[in-house]
């Protein structure tokens, strides 16, 4: 069995979930800002993403399904999955960004692994705060971990694709982490670095690792 793992946001697909939702709270332009430095590296996961849902209190939460209609599929990631699909290989997906949607986008793809963070929720309306572990730079390792010992994939066999420094840890934790259109400090640590118009170009790479 072979495994690729992939990143949600500015990877699966061209969004970042949770700035969407802070257009909602009027508060987009902060958040994309602490967004930017927490993927550059320069932020703590964790305390970045509590500021930034913080920001979120009293949305209303049919803005789940508002953001899943607006959300995009990163060009080419369609045949990518289909193609590792077909193959044989086992597609997961491990966000830190929210469940709610990326569910959701499992879903449609025909995946069923996935593990995100979940906003809290309360008389219809998101409380500005997380519920659950938080899915941080070392979760996100842990999770491959886990998601490679439950198909019976060697963690060399494992790919992981990502964009931010969150997904660092992941990355260097599979034997294969491929970079996508991504931060300057992942580019230079991972194995491959993508820039292309479509994460396709990633399949016959993997197929051919035999």
């Amino acid at each position: 069995m072979r495994l690729c793992v992939l990143d949600v946001d500015s990877t699966l697909i061209t969004a970042e979930v949770i700035e969407l939702i802070a257009a909602r709270a009027g508060t987009r332009e902060r958040v994309a800002e602490i967004t930017e430095r927490a993927m550059r590296g320069e932020l703590d996961f964790s305390s970045s993403l509590a500021e930034r849902v913080a920001t979120l209190a009293g949305v209303p939460d049919t803005v789940f399904a508002e953001v899943r209609a607006e959300v995009e599929f990163t060009p080419g990631v369609r045949e990518l999955i289909a193609g590792l699909q077909a193959a044989g290989w086992e597609v997961a997906l491990v966000s830190g960004g929210f469940e709610e949607v990326v569910g959701s986008l499992a879903s449609a793809l025909g995946i069923t692994r996935y593990r995100a963070n979940r906003l809290e929720v309360a008389d219809g309306r998101l409380t500005g705060r997380t519920v659950g572990p938080v899915i941080d730079r070392a979760a996100k390792a842990q999770t491959l971990r886990e998601f490679a010992a439950e198909v019976g994939c060697p963690l060399e066999d494992a790919v992981a694709i990502g964009d931010g420094a969150n997904d660092l840890d992941m990355m260097a934790t599979a034997g294969l982490g491929i970079a996508w259109r991504a931060k300057p400090v992942v580019q230079e640590k991972a194995d491959i670095a993508l820039n292309g118009p479509s994460l396709a170009e990633a399949l016959p790479l993997l197929l051919g690792r035999g």
